[in-house]
């Protein structure tokens, strides 16, 4: 069924397909079940609440479907809320559960202007395979603190380091929009296609 991406009603799904339009990467995007289970690749863009998602995902019935997509091994690709979805919970959304992939908690900055909106440097870790040290895009109010630091493929700086992405064999999550991060993310959409 080739590349899949995951409608859930939100997203920043316009400035995703066009990167993979200039890719010359064929993809579905849809929030049908039947489809979802025969992706060979599936994205989660994000952009929106974390209870609003999670919320989404029950009412169509995707929750099981997609942890088991993402349990099968398949290549997946998470994008900031995408990523933090994958965790046990979020500030964001008390007493709402995320997906529960990676065992710790999604919380928000306590420190500067909320949302961070802008350019920050990715400082990668040795279990990395597609980012660089390198300015990519984000907009955030909310970061990850994983159980397990091992899964931390890159981290950056907003008054503290925070986890800017996770690896986990076949998964890969970005906090950062690299649809939004010009010739940078378009190498690393590029990289993660080629995997």
């Amino acid at each position: 069924m080739g590349l899949t991406i995951l409608d859930y009603g939100a997203g920043n799904l316009k400035s995703l397909t066009n990167m993979l339009d200039l890719l010359e990467q064929d993809y579905i995007v849809t929030s049908e079940k039947d489809v979802i289970k025969k992706a060979d690749r599936l994205i989660f863009p994000g952009v929106g609440h974390f209870g609003q998602f999670m919320n989404s995902l029950e009412s169509k019935g995707l929750t099981e479907i997609l942890v088991d997509s993402v349990n099968s091994g398949k290549p997946f690709l998470g994008i900031c809320l995408g990523m933090q979805v994958l965790f046990e919970e979020s500030e964001e959304a008390p007493g709402q559960k995320g997906l529960g992939i990676f065992p710790g908690k999604v919380v928000r900055f306590t420190e500067g202007k909320v949302p961070q909106i802008g350019w920050n440097k990715l400082k990668t870790t040795a279990n990395n395979t597609v980012l660089i040290d390198e300015y990519v895009y984000f907009v955030h109010s909310y970061h990850v603190l994983p159980d397990n630091k091992d899964i931390v493929s890159a981290y950056s700086s907003y008054h503290i380091d925070f986890t800017a992405s996770v690896e986990h064999e076949n998964i890969i999550s970005f906090q950062f929009h690299p649809e939004r991060s010009g010739q940078v993310g378009y190498n690393i959409i590029k990289k993660w296609l080629e995997l």
